[in-house]
């Protein structure tokens, strides 16, 4: 009896959150492998071929910039075909690609490589999750973003210790292919056996309310298409204001630990340190995400976070040795707290759910102008002047000017859109619980 009893509150608890544990493992590994990663191997590649600092960093920025490219082919497919199959094409294509990458000799085979690997990464994971958990949560959409999220921070928590030994001792070749490795093990069993398009494949509607008859309610699945959504001001702006806020997010990302290590900090040291800020980023999350469904404005969020990031950037600057990372990895808790849901909270309070794949992947190619150039001109800018003050000045230049977009922002009026039915993805030719 007692068993049996377990069994039923199991059953009872909504699918959603189920999904939405089992995305949180599939976000720590792959933004463990293709984020928090990256920066692991810029010296050995540079030791290993002789390459400067800004011609490996160069190959950053075309990841992002053809998974840029591919984001509103990805977003739409998503829309139409569902997320499951997008995630278990993108898990296979993905680790393949990282095996291309083991193989690499020359400069251009590894741009060649990371191109392909930007495309077909884009499809594994931070797309398709992000709309299936805002399709399976409306009123929790914010906590279970952030929840999400906290995948996103344990990723430099669980990958990067266990990723930086096999670099420093087997090398950074046995890193890719064990890369792909794990990314076959989780993705494909969690796209096949866990993943369900949206809530009514399950005969249920977001946050657990049954459906009533009739089908899903229409108010639901309101929103702006893409076309009508590129000709406001507001979609420029945000995808704008956004580029400058993840210019200096991502360059920081990418070179924190040559970084660290610039100013004297032992490499084991400064992996460590990006690993406890991506734990502390991780317990912040959640909390992001309790504030942002109780804000009506998340803009105002966003501007705090910014203003957050300039301490954090001056702090290095500023502040000498520990103490200055210390005071840093505080105000950078706070200011990364809200990122991983600032497109979903954003767009579909701005734009609505009904279409929000594909305004997530046309927001994503105005964003790599950031992402894209952010890496490679801060290598630039390391080889040039062999420090990394620059480069943290001019991420405070891109942080405030990010906050002073969203206050422009906050002053546009509010959108109207009618109620629009969005089709289940087996509408358009795939099945629900593909």
């Amino acid at each position: 009896m007692a068993i049996s009893a377990r069994v039923q509150r199991l059953r009872s608890v909504y699918y959603g959150w189920w999904l939405l544990a089992g995305s949180i493992v599939a976000m720590t590994l792959g933004s463990g492998v293709s984020f928090w990663s990256v920066g692991l191997y810029i010296e050995p590649l540079e030791s290993d071929f002789g390459w400067s600092r800004g011609e490996v960093s160069g190959a950053i920025s075309i990841v992002l910039l053809s998974g840029g490219v591919a984001g509103p082919f990805v977003g739409r497919w998503v829309d139409t075909r569902g997320a499951r199959k997008v995630i278990l094409f993108g898990a296979v294509t993905t680790a393949a690609t990282y095996v291309l990458l083991a193989t690499t000799t020359e400069l251009w085979q590894w741009y060649v490589y990371s191109a392909i690997n930007g495309v077909f990464r884009q499809m594994m994971f931070f797309i398709p999750f992000q709309a299936l958990i805002s399709r399976w949560f409306d009123r929790r959409r914010g906590v279970a973003l952030s929840i999400l999220g906290t995948g996103f921070s344990l990723g430099g928590v669980v990958v990067v210790p266990p990723m930086r030994l096999v670099v420093d001792n087997i090398g950074w070749e046995a890193s890719f292919v064990f890369s792909a490795i794990a990314i076959l093990v989780v993705f494909v069993p969690i796209g096949a056996l866990l993943v369900r398009n949206d809530p009514s494949d399950v005969g249920t509607q977001p946050d657990g309310a049954a459906i009533p008859e009739g089908g899903v309610p229409s108010s639901r699945l309101t929103g702006l298409p893409l076309r009508a959504a590129l000709k406001t001001p507001h979609f420029w702006l945000i995808g704008i204001a956004l580029t400058c806020f993840f210019f200096g997010l991502f360059g920081m990302l990418v070179h924190q630990i040559p970084l660290y290590e610039s100013i004297g900090v032992p490499r084991g040291t400064a992996a460590l340190i990006v690993s406890v800020a991506a734990l502390l980023g991780a317990c912040s999350r959640v909390v992001f995400g309790f504030i942002g469904d109780r804000v009506a404005r998340f803009e105002y969020v966003v501007i705090a976070m910014a203003i957050s990031l300039i301490f954090a950037m001056a702090s290095l600057l500023f502040i000498p040795g520990y103490l200055g990372i210390g005071v840093y990895i505080a105000f950078w808790v706070v200011g990364t707290g809200g990122g991983p849901i600032m497109e979903a909270m954003l767009l579909t309070r701005m734009f609505g759910l009904a279409h929000f794949g594909t305004l997530l992947g046309a927001i994503v190619v105005v964003e790599e102008v950031g992402l894209v150039t952010s890496p490679t001109v801060v290598g630039w800018i390391y080889d040039v002047t062999g420090s990394y003050d620059l480069a943290l000045v001019t991420f405070i230049a891109s942080f405030a000017a990010s906050a002073l977009l969203f206050v422009v922002i906050l002053r546009l009026p509010p959108l109207r859109f009618e109620p629009a039915r969005l089709h289940s993805p087996a509408s358009h030719g795939g099945l629900a619980s593909d």
